[in-house]
């Protein structure tokens, strides 16, 4: 389900339901080519329970890569039904050919998060989120 709320709090927020608990994510959003091309390229950090949000205009297969990407992420792949369909755990490239990283299944959201906070969240393929997005 997604929310868009004319509030003046600056905020974007994700909310995972893994079974056990609501994992809530602030996300910052890329939702045109540029902002998707750049993404969390030349980041030195990323706070705990913030990550990337990346809108797409249709649901598809996504492809993401790391190049100039200097921390692990997990890349979490979410249909238009808001449930998450791939989650693949992806590393820095250090040099080229960088790895690419697909969806297993057609995607229309992508979260990035720091590597490993899906393992921590126990979150996992079949969870449904929730998206908040403040105009």
């Amino acid at each position: 389900m997604i929310f868009i709320s004319n509030c003046t709090r600056n905020f974007n927020k994700v909310s995972i339901d893994n079974g056990k608990e609501i994992i809530k994510i602030k996300v910052e959003v890329a939702d045109d080519n540029s902002e998707r091309e750049i993404g969390l390229m030349f980041r030195k950090n990323l706070d705990e329970n913030s990550g990337m949000l990346f809108v797409f205009d249709e649901e598809n297969y996504q492809t993401f890569w790391m190049k100039n990407t200097l921390i692990p992420l997990d890349i979490i792949f979410i249909d238009n039904n808001f449930k998450i369909v791939d989650i693949k755990h992806a590393v820095p490239c250090k040099e080229e050919p960088c790895e690419i990283y697909s969806s297993g299944k057609p995607a229309k959201y992508v979260l990035e998060v720091n590597g490993n906070f899906t393992t921590k969240k126990n979150i996992k393929i079949g969870d449904n989120i929730e998206i908040l997005l403040v105009k």
